[in-house]
């Protein structure tokens, strides 16, 4: 029975092959980050679950940490908390002339990143690694999302009852702008800027950024 059974299996696969089906392949490394680009206006329709958040974190929990200390905390914020989390918190610093989101663009679900312990550099060495591991989850998913450090400390603590303090806030949606990346020499701007519609994020080119042997 067994023996018939996979031989079933195996016909079925090969009729699909035959019929152009090809199975899912799992994305690579480079198109994931290439994807995770910082998105600052969402789709208000689609509403983020919190079993994708958990995911977001579980993500977060593979992470290394230093000294194995593990440190962070997350809090998941959806529905009615993240409408009174959004006055709190401020997007596109390099944009003054935007106002970000726009309206009917706003993210409805938000990680903030919280610490246990007293603030040192090994902290935020976790809190980086941390939030890319997130972030690219995030993106493997169909997600994208934004690192927030611009936010009222303690209003955004007062608001969700927080005991420990808000280090990062980051915003999870399905990003609706269209993002992308520029090459340039190490002595151009850096600065993100817009152009028709178009998010441009300006990168160092990778020969300028390795250090030639003398």
């Amino acid at each position: 029975m067994a023996d018939n059974y996979l031989g079933k299996k195996m016909e079925e696969h090969m009729a699909r092959s035959a019929q152009g089906h090809k199975p899912r392949t799992q994305q690579s490394l480079g198109r994931l980050l290439r994807r995770n680009r910082s998105h600052r206006a969402y789709d208000a329709s689609f509403v983020v679950r919190d079993d994708q958040l958990r995911r977001m974190v579980a993500a977060a929990v593979l992470a290394p940490s230093a000294m194995n200390r593990q440190p962070l905390r997350y809090r998941l914020v959806r529905g009615e908390e993240a409408a009174k989390l959004l006055p709190l918190i401020r997007l596109g610093g390099g944009l003054p002339e935007l106002k970000l989101p726009p309206a009917g663009c706003e993210p409805n679900a938000f990680i903030v990143c919280c610490s246990a312990t007293e603030p040192d550099k090994y902290l935020y060495m976790d809190l980086g690694i941390a939030a890319q591991s997130m972030l690219l989850q995030a993106v493997e998913m169909g997600l994208n999302g934004i690192c927030i450090g611009a936010f009222d400390h303690a209003a955004l603590r007062e608001t969700l009852n927080l005991d420990m303090e808000p280090l990062l806030v980051i915003a999870v949606g399905r990003g609706v702008e269209h993002i992308e990346l520029t090459e340039i020499a190490a002595s151009e701007s850096r600065a993100y800027y817009r152009r028709e519609g178009v998010h441009y994020v300006p990168k160092v080119r990778l020969d300028e950024l390795i250090l030639k042997n003398e």
